[in-house]
């Protein structure tokens, strides 16, 4: 599916900060919204990427850590794990640990399960899997569950500042 620069209806998005990012940006992306079913066994991730009809690997979360005492974005493909041990390493540190849920929601400004590496309250230092850079386009959580955003892994990177490494497992 192409991507192109787009002027969203704010009530497609409902004004989310990550959509507001790309907008403002001038980013080609394309809006993916699907009814989330609070009762699937699927998973977010998983979930969002059956109701696009895109292969798993194409479909990245996002998740925080802690790394030494600061918060770190990892965005990992949705059909593998974090592995934290890497993460500590790509983000310069020693020790990793999963943040908090309701720390990751306070410094994001999203829910868990709708967390955008985009349009964050606060940043973070930011790593994204490599495996990201294989594909054309990469989808990402909209800012909200049900919202996803289908972007360049280019674009992704330079709008997040993130870096690149393994650290998916």
């Amino acid at each position: 599916m192409p991507l192109v620069a787009k002027r969203s209806n704010r009530s497609a998005h409902g004004g989310t900060p990550a959509v507001v990012v790309l907008e403002k940006a001038g980013v080609p992306h394309t809006l993916h919204t699907y009814d989330h079913d609070p009762a699937s066994a699927l998973g977010y991730g998983l979930e969002a990427a059956a109701a696009m009809g895109v292969p798993p690997e194409q479909v990245f979360k996002t998740l925080l850590a802690d790394v030494d005492g600061r918060l770190v974005v990892s965005i990992v493909p949705v059909d593998r794990h974090l592995d934290l041990k890497a993460l500590a390493r790509a983000a310069g540190g020693k020790r990793a640990a999963m943040a908090d849920p309701t720390t990751a929601e306070r410094a994001t400004g999203y829910v868990v399960g709708g967390i955008s590496p985009l349009g964050q309250r606060q940043r973070h230092p930011t790593v994204l899997d490599a495996s990201a850079l294989t594909h054309d386009v990469v989808y990402v959580s909209g800012g909200r569950r049900g919202l996803d955003l289908g972007l360049g892994p280019a674009d992704l990177v330079r709008l997040t500042s993130a870096t690149t490494a393994t650290i998916a497992r």
